[in-house]
């Protein structure tokens, strides 16, 4: 059986999920090894994520290893990844998909409801961001930058009285003891693609792509299809706190929940619809936001500056 080496960023949650495909293609009958590679997100960490602007600030030194051939895959968090893959790259599995919801963590409070005036909440996304202002406009949401035992870490040392992860993470690190509540996308909208691990490789090495397909699961590459095709209709990275979140119903068809947002929370967009193609259905969800408004939000924020990927 062909070796094979795997390119990922080197947080514990990366490697995590990095071992984690490692072990499934050792079991299938492959030598692995894991080559770390550091990134632009990785390196700046002392900027707020909303104001680095850096495209593919998560994958472009991976996708560079990749077009250079010193490896053969790279796993990703596939909110990471952009919704237009870079030219000679595709995805060629997307695992079973953990918990997509975000987690409210907290050594005090058992909700966001429960905050006090004035708490302070930690995040690195704009997209929650926006949500909690919304929910909570008396509590002040500040920035929140680094891995996700930094992020734990900041809160046990009190300089915040809760963060918002992605519960994926959390779930995967065994990091849960302190999840006082789970958001339900009605009330927070995750990233599109979030709790999703994608596998990507070169466009034209069909023999690894072959070696791959067992690990693809086809409900969670539809439901993050769906997802994914909503935000590229919004266009590609879209520059705004966006959230979608896709699922299959029980009679096959997908219904989508998403989210366009100012991030100051003075508006929040909201579009609910079901259909049995999952792309289209990312598609048309995506344009009627554009008819609610999302377009003039999209405007004024593209000019306000870039928007990045968030991390977990």
């Amino acid at each position: 059986m062909p070796h094979l080496r795997i390119g990922s960023r080197g947080s514990q949650l990366a490697l995590w999920q990095a071992n984690h495909v490692a072990a499934a293609l050792r079991s299938a009958g492959h030598t692995v090894e894991i080559t770390v590679i550091k990134t632009t997100g990785d390196r700046v960490l002392d900027v707020p994520l909303a104001e680095v602007g850096t495209k593919g600030m998560f994958t472009k030194e991976i996708e560079d290893a990749l077009a250079a051939k010193s490896i053969d895959l790279a796993v990703h968090s596939l909110k990471d990844l952009p919704t237009v893959m870079m030219p000679g790259f595709e995805i060629a599995a997307v695992l079973k998909r953990e918990d997509a919801r975000d987690a409210f963590v907290s050594l005090k409070f058992e909700s966001v409801e429960a905050l006090p005036p004035n708490a302070r909440v930690g995040t690195s996304s704009l997209r929650r961001t926006a949500q909690l202002r919304a929910l909570r406009p008396d509590i002040d949401v500040l920035s929140l930058r680094g891995n996700v035992d930094t992020r734990l870490r900041k809160l046990e040392d009190a300089d915040y009285d809760a963060v918002i992860l992605a519960h994926a993470g959390l779930l995967r690190l065994g990091r849960t003891e302190n999840v006082r509540a789970i958001l339900e996308p009605a009330t927070m909208c995750p990233a599109a693609g979030q709790g999703a691990l994608a596998i990507e490789i070169r466009k034209d090495d069909s023999a690894t792509s072959e070696l791959l397909k067992f690990l693809d699961d086809k409900d969670s590459r539809d439901a993050t299809l769906c997802e994914r095709s909503a935000l590229n209709a919004l266009g590609g990275g879209c520059q705004v706190p966006i959230g979608a979140y896709a699922y299959r119903t029980s009679d096959g068809a997908f219904c989508l929940n998403a989210v366009v947002a100012r991030p100051n929370g003075s508006e929040i967009l909201r579009a609910d619809e079901c259909g049995p193609d999952p792309k289209n259905l990312g598609i048309d969800v995506g344009l009627k936001l554009f008819e609610m408004g999302a377009r003039e939000i999209l405007a004024d924020v593209t000019q306000a500056g870039a928007i990045p990927p968030e991390q977990p």
